[in-house]
């Protein structure tokens, strides 16, 4: 069914965004998200005021439905009609990988002067530290206490 056949009752039961898909389904063109609102307004008989006040909420909301996509200059799409082209240049990835062993050379490098040893001159002064510690029996504890 086409969204010019729907009647009104059949649009109100459709989200924003859904009716903009089906508008990009239909047109098959590229459009600007004013536009685009401008006529889910139109279907839905809102007024000018309304379209107003509901055109950020709309712009958010396509911006987070996977369905769609931003282009250059404003334009919106749906997602299904563009594809990502990802250009790998082999000497930018051998120049990479290169790279990426220097660099775990001198991580290795670094994690070497992380590494701390227990020094046996340390020891002797950490039983300086204990010297002055009194260890109290519970016995003698409640004794001076009073208690039995």
């Amino acid at each position: 069914m086409k969204i010019k056949d729907m009647t009104k009752e059949e649009l109100e039961a459709l989200s924003y965004d859904d009716i903009a898909y089906l508008i990009l389904e239909e047109s098959g063109t590229k459009t600007k998200i004013t536009d685009l609102f401008q006529e889910v307004c139109n279907l839905l008989e809102l007024s000018h005021d309304e379209y107003e006040a509901k055109i950020a909420d709309f712009f958010q909301m396509l911006s987070t439905d996977q369905r769609f996509v931003m282009l250059e200059k404003g334009f919106w799409d749906l997602k299904s009609r563009h594809q990502t082209k990802i250009i790998l240049d082999d000497t930018d990835e051998e120049d990479l990988d290169e790279e990426n062993i220097d660099d775990t050379d001198d991580m290795a490098e670094d994690n070497d002067d992380e590494i701390f040893y227990d020094d046996e001159e340390n020891d002797d002064d950490s039983d300086d530290d204990l010297k002055d510690l009194v260890i109290v029996n519970e016995d003698d504890a409640d004794e001076e206490n009073g208690s039995m």
